[in-house]
């Protein structure tokens, strides 16, 4: 009686064909001097892609040694040369000239390719890149209400994210020390702009100083238990920062556990995954706003009234 799988086919125990060694033909490989792509014969071909190669260094070059126009210039031929398919040198190259207008003082231009940039954006990893480009340009001409607007996005498109909602604290601190809470005019075209100039009181300023830098406490202490070496410090010297931080903004410890309570209702172990954050991002990012997710749910606990706001 046979046992199931216990037979072999013949070939198993037949000899091995001799095989034929073709020799191969001797590979030399392309040796390219330092900066190349500097010279002008290195534009001398018909290749677009090779042009393309060649704009590209270039403005990624003259970025890097601070040559703003230059590298403005050269990034603007390079998109002369790229595929209509290839959408991620496009990305690269726009986010460039980009940050090269910011840099010369060209905001307006700057926003227009912000605004073609948003066209392409179709997945968390490029709308979170053109949220952090939208940060800093923001950030370079002193618009706090729409760098505001752009960190709070960013809080909601990636929760679970304390760098974020460090970023997002500390703002509303440096505002907060240096008294800059009237007065502050955002950039036109952003969403609820009005809402957001009336948020940068300095009472909503302290309140959402305090719950960033708690919700960033309550997700480094989570994250910490995964983290080691470089990272782990990191998270160490931030979480110290936001200690120091929760200190000088001095809420009362009824109010800590108020804000507490609210920025961790959603830490769900099974909500913190990677792929929940990827599934529901965007649309969370559309449909839901900063402020209905988490500051109505604060001002329904009337924390303003019970805790007024403690002068550092």
């Amino acid at each position: 009686m046979e046992i199931l799988g216990s037979t072999f086919d013949d070939s198993v125990f037949s000899e091995a064909r001799d095989r034929v060694c073709e020799s191969l033909s001797s590979y030399n490989a392309k040796v390219c001097e330092p900066e190349w792509f500097c010279e002008s014969s290195a534009l001398n071909t018909d290749d677009s892609l090779e042009k393309q190669k060649v704009y590209k260094f270039r403005g990624d070059l003259a970025l890097r040694q601070g040559n703003y126009q230059r590298a403005l210039e050269a990034y603007s031929s390079c998109l002369q040369w790229i595929a209509d398919n290839n959408l991620s040198i496009r990305r690269d190259v726009l986010e460039g000239m980009a940050r090269c207008c910011t840099k010369l003082g060209q905001r307006q231009k700057a926003l227009d390719l912000v605004a073609l940039l948003s066209k392409d954006a179709s997945n968390t990893c490029h709308l979170t890149g053109l949220l952090l480009l939208k940060v800093s340009i923001y950030q370079h001409f002193g618009a706090a209400g729409s760098q505001m607007s752009c960190l709070q996005q960013l809080c909601s498109l990636l929760p679970f994210n304390p760098w974020h909602w460090f970023s997002l604290g500390q703002m509303c601190l440096q505002l907060l020390d240096s008294k800059k809470a009237t007065g502050v005019e955002p950039v036109g075209g952003e969403e609820d702009q009005q809402e957001e100039t009336a948020e940068l009181g300095e009472d909503w300023l302290w309140l959402k100083a305090s719950a960033c830098f708690i919700r960033t406490r309550l997700l480094l202490r989570i994250l910490q238990q995964q983290q080691s070496s470089f990272v782990l410090q990191r998270a160490e010297s931030v979480l110290q920062k936001t200690e120091e931080a929760l200190q000088q903004l001095n809420p009362k410890e009824s109010t800590l556990q108020v804000l507490t309570r609210v920025m961790s209702e959603d830490l769900i172990p099974e909500k913190m995954r990677e792929d929940y954050q990827d599934g529901e991002s965007l649309t969370s990012v559309c449909l839901q706003s900063f402020r209905e997710r988490w500051w109505n749910k604060i001002l329904l606990t009337g924390v303003l009234q019970t805790d007024p706001v403690q002068r550092p």
